[in-house]
């Protein structure tokens, strides 16, 4: 099997989808913007240094979403799509899932945004397969909690470990394997894989990519780089 893998944010969007979706989701559920800003803005900036909470900001994301009725947060996340995520989605990043698919290899997105918010994304993208936290329900109301690992960090190696096994295989065995990805936080995972491609790179992730004689790919810019 030929595996081409892909982040999300910052990677095939400009943007940071489970930020922009956080702040969405408190405007449009009139939720104290003040406060959930403050939150959401810490855990961007503990992002960008590395030091990141996954289990806090998924605890975060999944109160966020067991706050709203199932039927309410499709609504909005419908109208998510069109105002936020569309405008963003560009050429660039189809291209290149395109041309993978096209070599025979088997695409996936593998984002540490929840599913429910990045699976729209991925169909957009024409991405069959998608690796993301998957938020709880019970009886057609998400719980506060979520299933099965996150997918930040090493969260992401384990992601994919369990999708290549389920097809009797190892990430290792792989005839190839390409990941790209913006972020220094994805390095566990481009560590394992036999072809990692830093793009649109933040400065750090560029300075490992330079001493190591990764590939580099600048899809676009992005605003904050």
């Amino acid at each position: 099997m030929k595996l081409a893998l892909f982040d999300l944010d910052r990677t095939l969007l400009p943007i940071d989808s489970a930020d922009t979706w956080s702040h969405f989701l408190v405007q449009e559920g009139g939720l104290d913007a003040a406060g959930y800003g403050a939150r959401i803005r810490a855990f961007a900036e503990s992002y960008a240094a590395n030091r990141f909470d996954a289990d806090a900001y998924q605890d975060f994301q999944m109160e966020l979403l067991a706050r709203f009725p199932r039927g309410q947060l499709e609504h909005w996340r419908a109208r998510f799509m069109r105002e936020q995520v569309a405008p963003h989605m560009r050429p660039e990043a189809q291209t290149l899932i395109d041309a993978h698919r096209r070599d025979g290899f088997v695409a996936v997105m593998v984002t540490g945004t929840n599913a429910f918010v990045t699976r729209p994304i991925a169909a957009a993208f024409g991405l069959e397969h998608l690796l993301a936290v998957q938020p709880e329900e019970i009886d057609g109301r998400f719980t506060g909690r979520y299933v099965g690992t996150h997918t930040h960090q090493h969260g992401k190696v384990r992601a994919v470990e369990a999708f290549v096994a389920a097809r009797g295989l190892s990430l290792a065995a792989c005839d190839d394997s390409v990941f790209y990805s913006d972020s220094i936080n994805d390095l566990p995972l481009l560590e394992r894989v036999q072809r990692p491609v830093a793009t649109n790179a933040e400065p750090r992730l560029r300075a490992v990519a330079a001493a190591r004689g990764w590939p580099t790919l600048q899809l676009f810019a992005c605003a904050d780089r």
